[in-house]
């Protein structure tokens, strides 16, 4: 068995480049020439295309990759990239099942506590460095890395006379099999638990540490069968132009770091580790097309739609509402204060999702009242009479929490105690972070929102609102993920002040498709009419009883989709900061009435292809947005 890949590539072959990444394009007629490239921006903030535009809709059968053709694959973050593709390739060896240490044990697992420790810090540095998601992501990696019970498989092994880096490898391999056997979150994790064990037997053996270049001459497509969080973590635009991988989904740490970077990318795409490195690559994150040499026509072309479309976005400005002045706010889901400037360029008009996982990730004790009220407090302030809706602490599963006991064994975590249901076990959390944001609420001026996630019943949505109030917090909402809250939503609506629907959630839940699977990928699509039926039920519920209901999920970032569901009755909208600008024009482009059209076109299709197609069909104008 070999483990992790190290990167391998070539110089850039072939037509010359178009356009640089961000603000390096240098001029904005197809004839203009520029500095390298990268993402096809033409020097704004939008893309090629839109997030959620027929997503695999287009896939023809590949040819061969290392020579002119296409492959296609699932989009999963707006824009487009171009430039060489540099492959990971390669991999570390395993340790020679025969090593022994010298004899000394004690100096031994010494070692091995050493370079296990080195490797939590630097994932634990580079998500602090990273910021938002990236830190939520790393944060659980590094703890993973300090789990007790591996540094006692490792030392175990240290102690009958085996080497470092083989006592690693065993003693992970073990717990390896163990989350692979344990099916759904778990099952995801040893992508996880891999890159912490080859990390360590590179520091180690001496070996390279695995990943990719945090610089190079120029912007580059990363192709990967797959890539770990730490990987991507602190790449920047300026260094990738797009990334593509064989594995994954629309809600795989690739994609959600991705779009959380601006970065286009394309996941499940068969056959991309064959590309030739260094073949130029042409990248679009919204079709899921992935062109390899494109000729200098093409490129040329993309540069237009470029053009064409930035000017298109340009003109949807100010706050959301469709084309006959319907209001819907468009709002940013973010991880922390990190993730404001973002928020802010593309034009957020609050926040819908507030992640507070990041402050309490990757640390033995609970934030202080103090820690909590400055990071709730930075965001308030960002967004002056603005709407901030904040998810409670979202632990359990695959974000276990190191100063909590963890639960009793879980066949399938995913079902567990998490969300909502970790509170009610530990309610002196709850209350502090309660306690924490009506502190921080007070003297600002946003309008500040509250909600549970994880929810199911009536009951657990009452406690949690006679919770908010107790702490002085006057609105207090859930999350509708779950099924059964969607089918009760009028019993729920009665305690809750409003509705945030978690699609990502909300859809593995009703179609039993784990997001963290890539086998059932496929299925993980809110297109499928019956979680369109799930979402209605719940907008219908909350407009009867005059209520919000928006939707944070990643379906709000699929401008066609985001129609769809204003058509439905859902009264906002919040999603990465980077759709925003997408969202916006589709909305701008259509009327309330033809957004009905295509809920109800969508709702009586029977698949989610069919759904989306339907859609599409009563919403005119899309081609003009490349859409």
């Amino acid at each position: 068995m070999s483990t992790r890949r190290t990167p391998s590539g070539g110089e850039a072959t072939g037509p010359e480049p178009l356009t640089g990444a961000g603000d390096r394009a240098t001029g904005s007629g197809a004839g203009d020439r520029a500095t390298g490239p990268g993402a096809l921006t033409g020097g704004g903030k939008t893309g090629l295309t839109a997030p959620g535009s027929e997503a695999g809709d287009r896939a023809t059968a590949p040819r061969s990759p290392t020579g002119p053709g296409s492959l296609t694959g699932t989009a999963v973050s707006p824009g487009a990239g171009y430039g060489p593709a540099h492959v990971l390739a390669g991999e570390i060896p395993e340790p020679d099942k025969e090593s022994r240490h010298g004899g000394d044990a004690a100096a031994e697992r010494a070692r091995a506590e050493r370079a296990v420790e080195e490797v939590a810090a630097d994932l634990e540095a580079r998500g602090a460095r990273a910021g938002g998601e990236a830190q939520e992501v790393l944060g659980a990696q590094a703890l993973m890395a300090r789990d007790p019970s591996l540094a006692a498989e490792v030392g175990a092994l240290i102690d009958r006379g085996v080497a470092a880096p083989r006592a690693v490898f065993d003693a992970f391999g073990k717990y390896r099999d163990l989350l692979a056997a344990a099916g759904g979150y778990l099952a995801e994790r040893v992508t996880d638990l891999d890159d912490i064990r080859d990390r360590t037997i590179a520091v180690l053996t001496g070996l390279p540490m695995p990943g990719v270049p945090a610089s190079a001459a120029e912007p580059f497509v990363l192709v990967a069968r797959d890539l770990a969080p730490a990987d991507t973590a602190l790449l920047s635009k300026d260094v990738v132009a797009a990334f593509v991988t064989e594995q994954g989904g629309p809600t795989s740490h690739t994609a959600i770091l991705a779009r959380a970077m601006g970065v286009p990318a394309v996941v499940g795409c068969a056959g991309a580790t064959a590309i030739a490195p260094g073949t130029p690559v042409l990248v679009d994150g919204g079709s899921g097309e992935v062109l390899l040499a494109p000729g200098p026509d093409r490129v040329a072309a993309a540069r237009r739609a470029v053009e064409a479309r930035r000017a298109a976005l340009s003109a949807a400005d100010g706050p959301g509402a469709t084309a006959d002045g319907h209001p819907v706010p468009l709002l940013a889901n973010i991880g922390g204060p990190r993730d404001l400037p973002g928020a802010l360029e593309h034009g957020a008009e609050g926040v819908g999702l507030y992640r507070t996982e990041f402050l309490f990730l990757d640390r033995a004790s609970a934030p202080s009242a103090n820690e909590q009220e400055e990071a709730y407090r930075a965001v308030f302030e960002a967004f002056p009479r603005g709407r901030v809706v904040v998810r409670t602490l979202d632990s359990g599963a695959d974000k276990p929490l190191a100063f909590l006991p963890p639960p009793e064994e879980e066949p399938n975590p995913a079902l567990g105690e998490r969300g909502l249901r970790m509170f009610r076990r530990y309610p002196e959390i709850m209350a502090a972070q309660l306690g924490a944001l009506a502190a921080a609420a007070a003297g600002t001026s946003a309008k500040v929102q509250v909600m549970a996630p994880m929810v199911a019943t009536a009951e657990e949505a009452e406690w949690f609102a006679e919770a908010c109030r107790t702490a002085g917090l006057d609105s207090a909402g859930i999350m509708i993920e779950v099924p059964s809250a969607a089918l009760r939503a009028a019993d729920l609506i009665r305690a809750a002040d409003f509705f945030s629907i978690g699609t990502n959630d909300l859809t593995q839940y009703a179609l039993a498709a784990d997001r963290q699977v890539s086998a059932v990928a496929g299925l993980q699509d809110p297109w499928h009419p019956a979680v369109l039926d799930l979402i209605a039920m719940a907008a219908s519920a909350a407009t009867e009883a005059g209520k919000g209901c928006g939707v944070c999920g990643e379906a709000a970032a699929d401008p066609v989709l985001a129609c769809v569901l204003v058509g439905m009755g859902v009264t906002s909208l919040s999603m990465g900061a980077p759709a925003l600008p997408w969202v916006r024009a589709a909305l701008a482009r259509h009327t309330l009435g033809e957004c009905r059209s295509a809920a109800a076109a969508a709702r009586s299709a029977t698949s989610a292809r069919d759904a989306k197609a339907a859609a599409r069909a009563a919403l005119p104008g899309l081609e003009d947005l490349g859409l």
